[in-house]
């Protein structure tokens, strides 16, 4: 972080308030925990306040790692189930019936935003995800006659799922009242310059990884056999249905080869069950839901990562893809659908091989290639690993974003 663009003349410690809908629902959560993962680390330069959805089982309010939560009600607690375990847009494909609840969701969290705006008073806001957190801000900064600088930053189902007349009206209007804009990849600040946002409003800003202290390479000999590894959300875009589709033919090379999956999410059924019909039971492991202390070790035993990205049927994809940082960062082989968010990830980078989406046969080949010379590609891996750090590393992401949020608060203090 540049100290210099430190507003301690305007005041020495101001008020953050960060939106989101993913979220961790207590220390430890296996839920995404990137919201709070920089959050956290904002707290050097501001008092740093998250409003999000509450969930069963979570507290209305708490102190996470100097962070205060605050989480909204939207229904009884049993029922508050729309982010978690596979995400807003997931769960709704997935049981149309909680539809019903979103009037109550949106009306709620733009409730507890204004209660929030009049109480805490915040110096700067941070929206994470356009639809529903930034639309909130612009409602609630509209009925309350504010101007608080504000600074959306898109995750990618949010950009490229909601389509439609009305969803572009809405992002458009989003995107046009935030003071500073951020994106996760290239492909994703290009769709929404296609929205009529000016390019000199948007910053490609990716999440980060704790590169550092937790996904580093262990000792190569930790690498087991012919061991395949997937990591993520089970929705479509993951695109894990391919990979189980191309075992049996790795295994006609590879005969040790096994998968093992670690997430969970709305189509973890359907998954089994494909498992099952191709008689793969003993062959595939599923690991369930595996915290970020835990999961590095994963990363190392695995002999390759798979990570087969798909544009789902609604339009979502992957706006990053930081599974590929965390693998890589662990001098994990990787194989990647070559989608345009991963490019920013891979391009240039030694050990990783990518196939066209939707293939199962790439996906076989690739992987049958870096099982059979697993050491020159995991040299390559672990050299990739050490030169993604500036970039994905979270002290850096959190010192650009700390850079980002002052300059919106110098810039509001000089008016």
């Amino acid at each position: 972080m540049d100290s210099g663009n430190s507003p301690s003349a305007c005041m020495p410690k101001p008020k953050l308030l960060v939106l989101a809908s993913t979220y961790p629902r207590w220390k430890g959560d296996y839920e995404p925990g990137f919201v709070h993962e920089l959050s956290k680390r904002l707290t050097r330069e501001f008092h740093v306040t998250v409003l999000c959805p509450s969930s069963y089982g979570a507290k209305s309010r708490e102190e996470l790692d100097s962070v205060h939560v605050v989480r909204y009600r939207y229904a009884p607690e049993q029922l508050e189930t729309l982010i978690s375990d596979g995400g807003l847009i997931e769960n709704l494909k997935k049981k149309p019936w909680k539809a019903l609840l979103l009037p109550a969701f949106l009306l709620c969290q733009i409730f507890a935003l204004l209660r929030l705006l009049l109480i805490l008073k915040p110096d700067v806001i941070h929206a994470h995800w356009l639809i529903p957190q930034g639309l909130c801000v612009s409602i609630s900064q509209l009925v309350l006659s504010r101007n608080i600088p504000v600074l959306v930053t898109s995750h990618g189902a949010d950009l490229f799922a909601l389509r439609g007349r009305w969803f572009d009206l809405l992002k458009r209007i989003v995107l046009t009242r935030a003071s500073r804009i951020t994106v996760v990849s290239t492909v994703m600040k290009l769709k929404i310059e296609q929205l009529g946002i000016s390019s000199e409003k948007v910053m490609v800003e990716p999440m980060g990884v704790s590169l550092g202290q937790d996904f580093h390479p262990g000792a190569a000999e930790s690498r087991r056999g012919a061991s395949i590894l997937f990591v993520g959300r089970l929705v479509e875009k993951k695109g894990l249905e391919y990979l189980i589709y191309a075992m049996p033919t790795i295994m006609q090379h590879h005969r040790d080869a096994f998968l093992r999956i670690v997430g969970f999410g709305p189509q973890e059924q359907n998954a089994r069950e494909l498992v099952a019909a191709l008689g793969l039971e003993d062959r595939v492991q599923f690991a369930g839901p595996v915290s970020n202390k835990e999961l590095p070790e994963f990363y190392r035993e695995a002999a390759v990562f798979v990570a087969p990205f798909v544009e789902a049927a609604n339009g979502d994809q992957e706006g990053l893809g930081l599974v590929l940082v965390e693998a890589i960062g662990c001098g994990c082989p990787t194989v990647v659908s070559d989608i345009p968010a991963a490019r920013d990830v891979i391009d240039g980078l030694d050990g990783v091989i990518t196939v066209p989406q939707k293939n199962s046969d790439a996906i076989a080949l690739a992987v049958s290639e870096i099982l059979g010379d697993l050491t020159d590609f995991e040299e390559g891996a672990r050299e990739s690993g050490s030169r993604i750090k500036e970039r994905f590393d979270w002290e850096a992401v959190a010192g650009r974003y700390e850079d980002i949020l002052l300059e919106l608060l110098e810039g509001d203090c000089s008016r």
